[in-house]
């Protein structure tokens, strides 16, 4: 199967060549791929700030092109500092995202405080601001998962203290009317309830390579601010995976099901889907990478052969 590659739309002919980009979490799954796709349209200057403490994340830097690497704190000083005028673009995709993290604080420092002076300082400077919110913020869905109109995020009850993390700062952006100048992106995902049977929990499985080309859509259409949900905008099981991941490697599917632990089970997103509305609106066109195609995709160039993306 020949890699599937990036598209020829708006974002593809934007001049990013000519930009200075910052990708916090440059070297997790999502920053990584970010900027991949960035190298791809020969933006290479860029500079990422990440903990590049583990073997998966320096072989996710490993192939890409970029200027320079700095630690998270040692960003925030410079940034209070007025580095960030030195930037077209701040995409703000670090964060602790454990579902299970139990330390509040820690996470009220890393993920709301510090998104708060990144986005303080680059609207200070000018600068566009992308950040990664996330679809974790719906909690159970029971109050909708729609990215509009803002009044409904005081209704929203994460299930999580991560989820809690990113709604607070969703909520300080809307209090504050920055909402109109930022753009604010809901990852989608990329039981114990009598209703789901064993593997049929559904979520909104996103590819990462569409959900880079969203990302970078939204952030070069100056229209475009505010929340937007980030995900293909149907619902698949984890059996449908599942399925899908045994078909790429050519192996008959041989499914074992587990307990899930019990912290976790009243806790647990059973069902997300994404409305895309507000993307769409957006002048977003570029059809959505089938399940079955992007488990293709990445099980026979990436993870049979063990490769990044860059290699």
């Amino acid at each position: 199967m020949r890699e599937t590659t990036l598209s020829s739309g708006s974002s593809a002919n934007y001049p990013w060549a000519e930009r200075r980009v910052l990708v916090t979490g440059g070297a997790g799954f999502i920053g990584s791929a970010l900027v991949w796709a960035l190298n791809q349209r020969n933006c290479k200057n860029i500079v990422i700030a990440d903990f590049a403490t583990n073997e998966t994340k320096r072989r996710n830097l490993a192939p890409l092109e970029f200027q320079e690497y700095l630690e998270p704190e040692d960003l925030l000083e410079k940034a209070q500092a007025g580095y960030l005028a030195s930037f077209d673009y701040i995409f703000h995709l670090g964060a602790c995202s454990s579902t299970t993290e139990t330390d509040a604080a820690y996470l009220r420092r890393n993920n709301f405080e510090y998104t708060k002076i990144l986005a303080e300082n680059s609207l200070r400077a000018g600068k566009r601001f992308v950040y990664a919110s996330s679809a974790a913020t719906y909690g159970d869905g029971s109050a909708g998962m729609d990215d509009f109109p803002y009044e409904g995020l005081e209704k929203l009850r994460p299930l999580n203290l991560y989820g809690e993390s990113k709604h607070l700062f969703d909520l300080e952006a809307w209090k504050h009317g920055w909402l109109d100048r930022i753009v604010g992106l809901k990852y989608f995902n990329q039981s114990y309830r009598a209703e789901f049977a064993d593997g049929e929990q559904k979520r909104d499985f996103l590819y990462v390579k569409d959900a880079v080309e969203m990302t970078l859509h939204l952030a070069d259409t100056s229209s475009a601010n505010g929340l937007f949900n980030i995900g293909s905008g149907r619902a698949h099981s984890w059996n449908e995976l599942a399925d899908a991941v045994f078909s790429a490697l050519g192996k008959a599917p041989s499914i074992e099901y587990v307990e899930m632990p019990l912290q976790i089970r009243e806790k647990y997103q059973y069902f997300t889907q994404a409305n895309t509305r507000r993307l769409l609106a957006s002048g977003y066109s570029r059809p959505i990478t089938a399940l079955r195609d992007a488990i293709q995709d990445y099980v026979v160039n990436y993870l049979v052969p063990g490769r990044v993306l860059g290699e």
